[in-house]
């Protein structure tokens, strides 16, 4: 087992976690090591482009759309908006002009109805929401950061924190760290990952409890070459009765594809036991019935059950309803645990838990506990 020492070990390299790392340069703290489980950064943001990887990452402004979170609100969230004007970033106000279709029930045909606009607007990025983990991540000094590596397990060894990991080969190795940024949800850090000592168990309690924001849903996408409802004075969107998708929206990229996508209204324990491509015909058929014959052929089209993702959801996640939580406390107030463990995953956010802001928010709030903390080693 190859071991190795940092300052301050980050678990996790969606937004929060990457967020976390940019800020701790910020502040001239560089001496970290970022441990991400999946092969590629983003957690539960992934944009995903119809022809494929490689054209997505030599042109990020080219066709990508959001299998994960979607929108944010400028004027609620500023912070999140300040971050994404500083990095260049393209925004992109919601579509939802023209009427809305409703399918008041299952035996009912679809009805048009007037539409309404958001107030403030939503609004989504250029490219897709990746599009802000890759600038962060592109910022970001090289080498400090590391895919493929599951993190296992969490052991106080005296002064230090034994970050244990292990890669896709099944290989295992340790980060040794003065401090932990979990930049996972805490439901998921708290059933795979083994803390040694126990965490307290109030707060184990309440990581078990916290749901995680999207690990019940479900996404489908389908990508048109031209968003043809708003010609029939459309909005592209949707509320539905009868299903699969309960909520539908506009999902078009400016100077690119047009898209459509919707949230699955079924849930999660009965879409495990039914064919992708069932599902995908039966969305097919819905977009057919609510916008029209063009909708049954769109030239791509993706899934994301996020249920289905271990590195999001677990056993309890599968019969909730995939709420916004009410976060636990960010850090430990006593015992061994006390200034070790940081929370700064969405769900620790104090006002946006399981939002986009929500990991602006968290990892914010996390790196300034990190910079007293170091600041009072240093002295």
């Amino acid at each position: 087992m190859t071991v190795c020492s940092t300052r301050v070990a980050i678990v996790g390299g969606g937004l929060a976690g990457v967020y976390a790392a940019y800020l701790l340069e910020q502040r001239g703290i560089t001496d970290y090591v970022l441990l991400e489980a999946r092969p590629a950064l983003g957690g539960r943001i992934q944009s995903l482009s119809p022809y494929g990887r490689d054209v997505a990452l030599a042109a990020p402004w080219a066709d990508r759309f959001d299998l994960g979170p979607t929108w944010y609100w400028p004027a609620f969230q500023p912070e999140l908006d300040q971050l994404v004007r500083a990095l260049g970033l393209e925004r992109c106000e919601q579509h939802e002009r023209g009427d809305m279709v409703l399918e008041r029930s299952p035996n009912e045909k679809p009805i048009r109805t007037f539409g309404y606009a958001s107030s403030p607007p939503s609004m989504r990025l250029r490219g897709g929401m990746a599009t802000l983990v890759e600038a962060l991540h592109g910022s970001l000094k090289a080498g400090r950061t590391a895919v493929g590596q599951k993190v296992q397990a969490v052991r106080l060894a005296g002064r230090h924190v034994d970050v244990v990991s292990r890669d896709a080969a099944g290989a295992l190795s340790t980060l040794r760290a003065e401090q932990v940024l979990l930049a996972v949800p805490p439901r998921l850090a708290h059933e795979s990952i083994t803390f040694s000592p126990l965490l307290p168990a109030p707060i184990a309690r309440q990581w078990q409890h916290t749901a995680t924001w999207m690990a019940p849903h479900a996404k489908y996408v389908a990508v048109y070459d031209t968003p043809f409802w708003r010609e029939a004075g459309l909005s592209g969107e949707a509320r539905s009765a009868r299903g699969p998708l309960g909520e539908i929206h506009d999902a078009s990229m400016p100077g690119g594809s047009a898209a459509l996508f919707g949230f699955f209204a079924v849930p999660a324990v009965v879409r495990r036991g039914v064919a992708q491509e069932v599902l995908v015909g039966h969305c097919r058929a819905q977009f057919a019935r609510l916008f029209g014959p063009q909708a049954a052929a769109p030239k791509a089209e993706f899934i994301k059950d996020w249920a289905l993702d271990e590195l999001t959801a677990t056993a309890s996640d599968q019969e909730a309803v995939g709420g916004h939580a009410t976060p636990p406390p960010a850090t430990i107030a006593d015992g061994d645990w006390r200034a070790r463990l940081v929370g700064v995953g969405s769900e620790w956010s104090p006002q946006f838990p399981g939002y986009v802001a929500g990991a602006i928010e968290a990892a914010q709030l996390g790196v300034q506990v990190v910079v007293v903390v170091v600041r009072g080693l240093d002295a």
